[in-house]
């Protein structure tokens, strides 16, 4: 039984010892570092020597292949894998990359390292961020189809995170994961039997045990924010403090000093600008970085996830003061400034830092032990319509955000818009909450994700192709000015939306149970 957790700075692999009954994180040969007392884990850095000969992790830093603008090494390629990308990916040997094929070929590195190792990878539980889209699910629920497994699962990091922390502990617990690409809330309660019957809810059902132990996450927020923000950020200012160009050596450096940062209060470091060949003493204290963080609105952008878990919290009745356990992940969680912000918000009591890197991995492993996970919709789903009202497109929800899964059946009729019109199409969209934008980005050789404070919600259509859009033909040909059709939607228990489509016209099935779109 092996967990993945794939992270935008680092990734874990662990696995149950069966002798020891105890999850144990792996060194992946020559793809782990071990910087004691950290675990050994893999940098999530790819270096592309050739389309069919690709370095991963720590073999990257070894062989000194972290270079500035060389279009052939990617870091934080985690933060593009479906995202809006505006500028471009450079061509490698002729062939314009993606995101999604940097990730492919990181994990699939990944696990020939497990095998090489002779591991038998047959049930593999991976994690996902909570505030990622579907599209990112997907994409990581492919990677897997030739892998040698019999079972894989998902699960969000945060709670996965809480099963690392609280096996056989019934308490409460929020957890507060972040790392170098996203910060993730969940407010999980592990070991109590609380059923499915709830607005925002998960159930976790140990068949094998005659009582079932169950855990209830009861609320989650997300955020696209993490280190790598506080790297260019930081890198920005040395820019501007030395009067020299932006480059990636300098968002190395600004990555080292805010490392330091975190045992120091004030570090320098020389700078060689390699164009004009002067050196610089560059640095920053403490309270500078305080400063900045401020002004970017980084404080604000935790006040506001952690407002959004509270909300949700309230309305199943719980508080603040009703949590008793604070569990702190993620590498960017162990900055003194994240820990002074944390400090103001919980108690020394709630607090529990001493598991930062390995508890997500480690949680996972507990639903491969027989535990089966139903979770509820993090986004919300809709479908395309013409407004005649405003004469554009709009967009009809028809689950909402917390919606159970396997979900009711949500019924809709529709008539045709056109004369003779010979078929019915639909296009299924992902609801973006109004929060905050994202936009990525390259400047220069730097990927960056910039955030703004609020947006309108936004759509992501999710079967607008040829072929994907049509759900039923109609024969005879539809004309408007009637109800011509009745659609029930409904999403399965394997998060699969599925349509069931009858003619009111000719009283036939034109579909039944149809899967328009895998959701896992």
């Amino acid at each position: 039984m092996y967990a993945l957790d794939f992270g935008t700075s680092n990734t874990v692999v662990s696995r149950w010892n069966p002798v020891t009954k105890q999850p144990e994180t792996l060194t992946l040969g020559p793809l782990s570092h071990q910087d004691l007392p950290d675990p050994p884990l893999v940098p999530s850095l790819v270096y592309v020597q050739g389309l069919d000969r690709v370095l991963c992790g720590q073999e990257v830093l070894d062989q000194g292949l972290d270079l500035p603008g060389d279009p052939r090494f990617f870091s934080g390629f985690k933060r593009g894998i479906g995202a809006q990308i505006q500028g471009f990916l450079p061509q490698v040997d002729g062939v314009r990359l993606s995101f999604e094929q940097v990730g492919t070929w990181f994990l699939e590195r990944l696990f020939r390292q497990l095998q090489l190792q002779g591991e038998q990878v047959e049930d593999l539980v991976l994690t996902v961020p909570v505030n990622s889209f579907e599209c990112y699910r997907q994409w990581l629920g492919t990677q897997v189809t030739d892998w040698q497994c019999n079972r894989v699962q998902l699960v969000d990091e945060p709670t996965a995170a809480a099963l690392g922390y609280q096996a056989g502990d019934s308490r409460l617990a929020l957890v507060f994961d972040f790392g170098g690409g996203t910060l993730d809330l969940s407010l999980v309660e592990p070991g109590k039997p609380v059923g499915f019957l709830m607005k925002w809810g998960a159930v976790l059902v140990n068949k094998r045990d005659q009582h079932p132990q169950t855990a209830r996450v009861i609320a989650k927020a997300g955020r696209t924010l993490g280190g790598g923000d506080i790297d260019l950020w930081l890198a920005q200012a040395l820019a501007q403090q030395g009067q020299i160009p932006r480059s990636y050596r300098l968002q190395k450096l600004a990555e080292r000093i805010k490392i330091r940062l975190s045992m120091v209060e004030r570090h320098q470091e020389p700078f060689l600008d390699e164009e004009q060949f002067v050196t610089y003493e560059l640095g920053c204290t403490r309270a500078q970085l305080r400063d900045l963080l401020t002004e970017r609105g980084f404080f604000g952008q935790l006040d506001g996830a952690l407002a959004d878990l509270l909300q949700q919290a309230r309305q199943q009745g719980i508080g603040l003061a009703d949590i008793p356990r604070v569990i702190v992940v993620g590498g960017t969680s162990r900055m003194p400034l994240v820990q002074e912000w944390l400090a103001q918000q919980f108690t020394p009591q709630q607090l529990c830092l001493d598991k930062p890197f390995e508890a997500v991995a480690q949680g996972a492993l507990f639903l491969s032990r027989g535990l089966e996970l139903k979770d509820y919709l993090y986004h919300s789903y809709g479908i395309r319509y013409w407004d005649h009202r405003q004469s554009r497109h709009n967009w009809q929800p028809i689950f909402k955000r917390g919606t159970p899964y396997p979900s009711p059946v949500y019924d809709l009729v529709l008539g045709a818009s056109i004369s003779n019109q010979p078929s019915i199409e639909l296009i299924v969209g992902e609801l973006e909450e109004s929060r905050e934008t994202r936009e990525v980005y390259f400047d220069g050789n730097t990927l960056v994700t910039r955030l703004g404070a609020t947006a309108e919600s936004g759509v992501r259509p999710l079967n607008d192709s040829d072929g994907g859009r049509t759900i039923a033909r109609l024969d005879p040909p539809g004309f408007p000015g009637a109800d011509r059709i009745k659609v029930s939607f409904q999403v399965d228990g394997q998060r699969t939306l599925r349509v069931t489509v009858q003619d009111l016209l000719t009283k036939q099935t034109l579909a039944q149970n149809q899967a328009v779109i895998e959701l896992q």
